[in-house]
């Protein structure tokens, strides 16, 4: 996809985990993420000794895939903000450096609320399937605009 992730979502590192949205329709999102040892010290404490990324990161990083995508297809201009993650089975251990392919079936988009669910995989292998809800928010103000 040609826009920047950043012009999509307010993320930022090291909070950013989307590296690239490969499709987008109004049925369903395809977008992949691979989390780099190096750049996500914050991480690492987690699963010290098995290599694992944090299960709500890999939950996060769906949510984020999911939010951008919606941005893509124009339905929104808002800030989204993950508020309800209604399941999420965690089906094996994700390890830093292996690029996780996320297919995420939009289940309601609207101005206000974004209903996902989604699979994350690593090759064939499903490793997390959830469901989630996204809810508009304000953005924050900035002090110039308090005074």
């Amino acid at each position: 996809m040609s826009k920047a992730i950043e012009e999509l979502i307010p993320h930022r590192a090291p909070f950013l985990f989307v590296d690239e949205i490969l499709s987008v329709s109004n049925e369903e999102i395809v977008a992949v993420n691979t989390f780099d040892d190096k750049e996500n010290d914050l991480l690492k404490g987690s699963f010290t000794g098995f290599n694992f990324i944090p299960g709500t990161i890999l939950i996060e990083s769906m949510a984020q895939c999911g939010g951008a995508g919606v941005r893509l297809l124009g339905i929104t201009n808002g800030v989204f903000a993950l508020a309800h993650i209604e399941t999420a089975q965690f089906l094996k251990g994700v390890e830093y450096g292996i690029q996780v392919k996320y297919i995420i079936k939009n289940l309601r988009l609207s101005e206000k609320i974004i209903k996902q669910q989604g699979k994350a995989y690593v090759g064939d292998d499903v490793v997390l399937e959830a469901s989630w809800m996204s809810i508009r928010i304000e953005a924050p103000q900035t002090p110039e605009e308090t005074k």
